[in-house]
C-alpha cells in the first residue's frame, strides 16, 4: 500500500505562488473598479486568516533527516483538563462505595431481623437454619409491614 508523501512548507509556498501568478494573469484585462474590489477582498482574506494555528503546527511537528516525524509531548492538558478527565473515575469510585454501603446495610438489617426474631420467638434456634423457614420469615415480615 502506497502512502502519499506530505508536501513540505517550501512546496506549499511554491504552489501558492504559482496559483497566485495564474490568478494575477487573468486580472490584467479587468476594469479598474473590479480589480480594486478584488485587491480589497484579498487583503481582507489575508487579514482574517489564523496564522497562530499554522505557527503552532510548524513548532510541534518536525521532520528529522532520516524521515521520521517528531512532535512535542505537550498534549495541551492544563489543570482543568486533568480535573475533567478524572471526574469519570471519581464518579465510578463514589458509585461503587455507595453500592457497597447499601449492600452492607441490607445485610446488617437482615441479620438484625433474624436476631430479633430469635430473641422474641419461642422457636428453637435450629429452625432458623432451615431455608424454607427463612423464606417464611421474609414473607411474614413483608406482610406485617404492610398492615402496620
Amino acid at each position: 500500500m502506497k502512502h502519499a508523501s506530505t508536501p513540505s512548507a517550501n512546496e506549499i509556498d511554491s504552489l501558492g505562488h504559482y496559483f497566485s501568478g495564474q490568478l494575477s494573469l487573468a486580472t490584467t484585462d479587468l476594469p479598474h473598479e473590479i480589480s480594486e474590489r478584488l485587491r480589497v477582498a484579498r487583503l481582507l482574506a489575508i487579514g482574517q486568516r489564523k496564522p497562530l494555528v499554522q505557527v503552532r503546527q510548524a513548532q510541534t511537528n518536525t521532520v528529522h533527516a532520516n524521515g521520521t516525524l517528531a512532535s512535542s509531548g505537550d498534549e495541551g492538558l492544563g489543570l482543568w483538563g486533568i480535573l475533567a478527565s478524572s471526574l469519570p473515575l471519581l464518579a465510578l469510585v463514589v458509585g461503587l462505595l455507595a453500592i457497597q454501603w447499601t449492600k452492607d446495610d441490607n445485610i446488617a438489617m437482615e441479620i438484625a431481623a433474624t436476631d430479633s426474631a430469635l430473641l422474641t420467638d419461642e422457636l428453637p434456634p435450629h429452625a432458623y437454619t432451615d431455608a424454607g423457614f427463612a423464606q417464611f420469615l421474609k414473607l411474614n415480615r413483608s406482610t406485617t409491614g404492610q398492615h402496620d
